[in-house]
């Protein structure tokens, strides 16, 4: 009797609906671990079949976002999800009043029923701390449509690296550079595919960072154990290989600039662990703190013009080197496993794009800004229609370039802007 009073709350809060309101990942954690801890209390270790039915304001982008914080939570306890069949259910109802927020979930263990229930306080501070400052839009950079000369090499292999020089574009694939050329209509063509003498075997998984001369006629690629160089000669005579593009590779444990940016001088480099497929931690010049093994770096310009770096750790945790100090940032537990900053002049004028964590047939991006160690929306999630694998800043920072992969297996690059609000 209990629990169907508790279920008849529910039902009439949510049919009180306030205002819309967008929130950031980091406004879900509390909550959702809240809730979690008094589902597994009731549960216990096992699996159960988890259904989430929105009544309240929160916007459907956010479900899959609370879906996973809860999944997350649940699995730290013992509670591993299950199909329908699962003999065990819980089924979370989002609803609000006029003023207040109220998560309730049944969970249904055999022939009995419990109720938990986590009351997430009004929903006008909520609201103000999550208002959006900008709009993210995309635009298709570059795939095999954008090509001149119909090469399809663009969308059939995984894009390790780009980067745009000059009237070129370089893009660092698993085993060669291509070059392509601008032309009047903004279309490209291939100047030359250089293949990668590697000195060692390219993983799985594979990773590269690419750096260009200003004017566009060299580049520098960093793979796993190779490094190469790249130069470009007028050629004598028009049919001459590759149009005048020589490529020279040697073996090289060499560290990888990971920094990039005018920011942080002088240039940031990390060793990477080619065996393990990451950054080892071991940077130069020294940071004033020791870091955690990584998967990227990026610098955030901070107040004074100086800068922090943020770190992609492999423990899955974002962290933040600034001023001799190495601490965790909260609110990106929904971050996927790369982000790269962007200079909007937006709010507080920079922000850290990121895509949503997991595997996703659908993925999605979002502008966050990080005034002190909690990241915050700036921005809603920007569909993706495909799964982001790769986030690099423009050379002019103001744009980020975002490689897709789509239901198709097909790779292309889209270039990332953000409209003030």
């Amino acid at each position: 009797m209990k629990a169907m009073r508790l279920v008849w709350v529910v039902a009439a809060l949510a049919g009180l609906a306030g205002a819309a309101a967008h929130a950031a990942p980091g406004a879900w954690e509390q909550p959702a671990s809240e809730l979690a801890d008094q589902i597994a209390a009731i549960l216990g270790p096992g699996q159960a079949h988890l259904t989430i039915r929105n009544l309240s304001s929160i916007s459907n982008d956010e479900i899959p976002v609370i879906r996973r914080l809860l999944v997350q939570d649940l699995k730290t306890h013992g509670v591993v999800m299950a199909g329908a069949e699962s003999a065990n259910t819980i089924r979370v109802t989002l609803s609000e009043s006029a003023r207040d927020r109220l998560w309730v979930a049944e969970i249904d263990e055999g022939n009995q029923t419990q109720v938990a229930m986590v009351d997430l306080g009004p929903i006008a501070a909520q609201t103000a701390a999550t208002q959006e400052r900008m709009e993210l839009h995309k635009e298709i950079y570059l795939n095999a449509a954008a090509l001149v000369n119909g090469s399809t090499a663009v969308s059939d292999e995984p894009v390790t690296a780009l980067v745009e020089a000059g009237t070129r574009l370089f893009v660092l694939y698993k085993d060669n550079v291509m070059i392509f050329a601008r032309n009047a209509d903004h279309g490209r063509t291939v100047e030359a595919s250089l293949a990668l003498d590697l000195k060692r075997p390219m993983p799985r998984d594979a990773r590269g960072i690419l750096i260009a001369a200003a004017d566009g006629n060299g580049f520098t690629a960093f793979t796993p154990g190779t490094e190469c160089s790249g130069a470009f000669s007028p050629p004598a005579d028009t049919a001459a290989p590759q149009n005048g593009w020589t490529i020279n590779c040697r073996a090289s444990d060499e560290p990888w600039p990971v920094a990039v940016d005018a920011s942080w001088t002088p240039q940031l480099k990390a060793f990477y662990n080619s065996a393990r497929d990451y950054f080892t931690g071991v940077v130069s010049p020294s940071v004033g703190v020791d870091l955690p093994p990584f998967y990227g770096a990026a610098p955030l310009p901070r107040s004074a013009g100086s800068a922090a770096l943020l770190i992609d750790g492999v423990d899955g945790k974002v962290t933040m080197a600034e001023n001799g100090a190495l601490k965790v940032v909260t609110g990106t537990r929904d971050w996927g496993s790369d982000f790269a900053v962007l200079h909007s002049g937006c709010g507080a004028g920079v922000q850290v794009i990121a895509s949503s964590s997991g595997e996703v047939a659908n993925d999605s991006l979002r502008a966050y800004e990080l005034p002190a160690l909690e990241a915050a929306p700036a921005s809603a999630p920007l569909a993706i229609d495909g799964t982001v694998t790769a986030l690099w800043t423009a050379p002019d920072g103001k744009s980020v370039l975002t490689v897709v992969r789509n239901a198709a297996n097909q790779y292309e690059v889209d270039r990332v802007t953000a409209l003030c609000n």
